[in-house]
């Protein structure tokens, strides 16, 4: 019986750290340097590469690690799912004028406390 194959790493053919490919990516990425400068940054570091070698994993590794962080901020974000909020519509005439008045409210809103925002017929009407 074969044995289940366990996934492939993106660095296994690079003789760098992983953690140094992923430092040197994402000083690229977060901070406005360009290659040479996050050449020197690191020779700085102790960590001898070329300005090459930077533009190289930026390419190779950049979207794979975009996507990670794309990945964490949607997992973040699960716990916001059950958010709900519905609006309110009404026309009301006032003073012989037709208002339309709404408001928004999620699960936060104060229901006591209703503002609302009124545009006149004359708005309403263009607006057709």
């Amino acid at each position: 019986m074969p044995r289940p194959k366990k996934p492939s790493s993106p660095f296994r053919y690079f003789n760098s750290s992983p953690v140094v490919i992923r430092l040197v990516v994402m000083m690229y990425v977060r901070f406005p340097l360009s290659l040479r400068n996050v050449e020197d940054l690191l020779a700085e570091r102790g960590v001898d590469i070329c300005h090459e070698t930077v533009r190289h994993w930026w390419n190779r590794f950049g979207p794979m690690f975009a996507a990670a962080i794309k990945r964490q901020r949607i997992s973040k974000m699960r716990g916001f799912s059950n958010w709900r909020w519905h609006v309110d519509e009404v026309f009301v005439k006032i003073n012989g004028e037709t208002h339309y008045l709404w408001r928004a409210v999620d699960r936060f809103t104060y229901r006591g406390a209703i503002s609302f925002t009124s545009w006149p017929r004359m708005i309403i009407s263009r607006a057709k």
